[in-house]
């Protein structure tokens, strides 16, 4: 992306990041062609870049670039491909991100456990250390399981998210955000149906009383700082910093881009 208008890299990285929630499971099989991530565009606060609809195949694995649109904090169409719209919850992420400037990513799927969950009426605990903060405080549920259409249900979802990185949906999936990047945001929305299909487990296992992380010990996960230590800081010292370490995000991303 580096070099790419701020527009064209916010087509890139939508693009990837939608073909990747197809990569972690999340949109496959009857779900192919539900979900969506979006972006919000370097330098105009007002516009994001998200999934559209009316494509010749429409499912998340098979989006590019140049399928993406562009759209205002209305959720009006702006930009993008022949005979394309938005897609079909748009204000999901318009009215996101009109609430939450801060916000520059949003991302909407339909994890089987996170529904599963949903559903029961049961909070996703911190059950491995994995996403643990993202779930150490109970998660909102918005009481619908319909598609997401109107302003006044965009701002349900909004309000019910709040300041928080995470908002389910009863029977119909769950909302992250990042005000970081888009994989930040699909990341999340991975490491929350982990902890979603471990508590599944969990209950069905052990029932109703299962055991969870403590508190303290998951709130830990996310300020710990093991390159702090001495015999870590003294060789980063002589690196001159710590080496990148992209993670899983760069291996996602070498495989949907493989036939590009």
């Amino acid at each position: 992306m580096e070099g790419q208008e701020p527009i064209e890299a916010a087509k890139f990285e939508v693009a990837v990041g939608t073909r990747v929630l197809t990569e972690l499971g999340i949109a496959v099989g009857v779900r192919a062609s539900l979900g969506h991530t979006s972006r919000r565009i370097s330098g105009h606060p007002d516009r994001f870049v998200v999934k559209g609809r009316g494509y010749r195949v429409d499912v998340l694995s098979r989006m590019r670039p140049e399928d993406m649109v562009v759209c205002d904090l209305e959720g009006n169409w702006l930009d993008g491909p022949p005979n394309s719209v938005q897609c079909s919850e748009v204000k999901i992420h318009s009215c996101i991100l009109k609430m939450r400037p801060d916000v520059v990513s949003v991302t909407h799927g339909h994890p089987d456990y996170t529904v599963l969950m949903s559903v029961l009426g049961r909070a996703i605990r911190p059950m491995a250390q994995e996403g643990a903060g993202l779930v150490l405080q109970q998660i909102n549920v918005v009481p619908q399981t319909k598609i997401v259409v109107s302003e006044e249900e965009g701002m349900e979802v909004a309000s019910q998210l709040g300041d928080g990185d995470a908002v389910l949906l009863l029977g119909h999936g769950a909302v992250t955000v990042s005000t970081r990047s888009v994989e930040e945001s699909v990341m999340r929305m991975a490491q929350l149906e982990h902890q979603a299909r471990l508590n599944y487990m969990a209950l069905c296992a052990f029932g109703s009383d299962y055991p969870s992380i403590p508190s303290q010990l998951a709130a830990a996960v996310d300020t710990a700082r093991p390159d702090l230590e001495p015999h870590i800081a003294d060789r980063l010292a002589n690196l001159g910093g710590p080496p990148k370490a992209p993670g899983p995000w760069s291996y996602f991303q070498e495989n949907v881009l493989a036939d590009q």
